[in-house]
């Protein structure tokens, strides 16, 4: 066979060779870790857990573009929260230029990247969405300062709770929300039913993608779905950090392989790393 172009590795030594893995982000954020797995020999099924959708009305996110010299600091939460942020503004016509002045905390180097892209400056990148994180590096930042966060629908409020106790006066506003995608619930069942195709691991990249893939299958289907049948065998959850994998553990899911480093080359190395492991116990025994 001819040596993988890209790795110039042959085929039947690239480190993820005869894997499968069921990549769950939503359909236009996938291409990266999928392109990622394959260039690396694995197998990848794409299945959404997330579909990304409008807020229910813009008005508020709206109203803040129109107020964004008040505000002293800028929190975005993802990707999606600047996509969706910067597409309003352009269907506004607002220019970038007009948050020019706001400091910026972005969460995740994804995100701080995105904002990049709008040739605006980030000053404060944390590693994830932990929200006790988040409110240790900003609570002596914005006190007394004016605070926009925008984010997707959400029910946990400790980011905006904390902050005001710190002093700073924020504003929470919504730029999209995730769904899980109805498309993907009759595929997700039929792949984990078959036996030659369900896939060795799923990757988890939010704690979002664990409440959907509960939603879609169903708790009990969940659990019994990632039961392992014996050592080594079964499928395997790959998550990207401690909050997604702590999510995982409220629905009593295991945690099989989890990222070091917060982001997806991160996961990609927990899951060779994992690989590689599993390979040498198995030529042990």
């Amino acid at each position: 066979m001819a040596n993988n172009p890209r790795t110039n590795i042959s085929p039947s030594v690239l480190p993820l060779a005869g894997c499968r893995i069921l990549v769950s982000r939503a359909k236009k954020q996938a291409g990266a870790l999928s392109s990622t797995l394959r260039e690396l020999g694995c197998r990848v099924i794409e299945i959404p857990f997330i579909e990304i959708r409008k807020p229910a009305s813009y008005q508020p996110l709206d109203s803040a573009s129109r107020n964004l010299a008040t505000y002293d600091w800028l929190i975005l939460t993802s990707v999606n929260g600047v996509e969706a942020l910067f597409a309003r503004l352009a269907k506004k016509k607002v220019d970038a230029s007009a948050l020019a002045h706001l400091k910026i905390a972005a969460i995740g180097p994804a995100t701080r990247k995105a904002i990049e892209q709008h040739g605006l400056r980030v000053a404060v990148t944390l590693k994830e969405y932990v929200a006790e994180s988040v409110v240790a590096s900003l609570r002596r930042r914005v006190k007394g300062k004016r605070v926009l966060l925008v984010r997707a629908k959400i029910a946990r409020d400790v980011i905006p709770r904390e902050l005001r106790k710190a002093g700073a006066e924020v504003d929470v506003v919504e730029a999209y929300e995730t769904v899980a995608p109805k498309s993907s619930e009759k595929r997700l069942h039929a792949l984990l039913a078959n036996k030659t195709l369900r896939p060795h691991a799923i990757t988890f990249t939010s704690s979002s993608t664990v409440k959907n893939f509960v939603e879609l299958l169903g708790l009990r289907s969940a659990r019994a779905a990632l039961k392992k049948p014996a050592r080594y065998h079964g499928v395997h959850t790959a998550s990207i950090g401690p909050v997604t994998s702590a999510t995982l553990r409220e629905f009593g899911l295991p945690v099989d392989i989890e990222a070091k480093e917060y982001t997806i080359p991160g996961l990609v190395a927990a899951i060779i790393k994992e690989r590689n492991r599993i390979r040498g116990a198995q030529q042990k025994s």
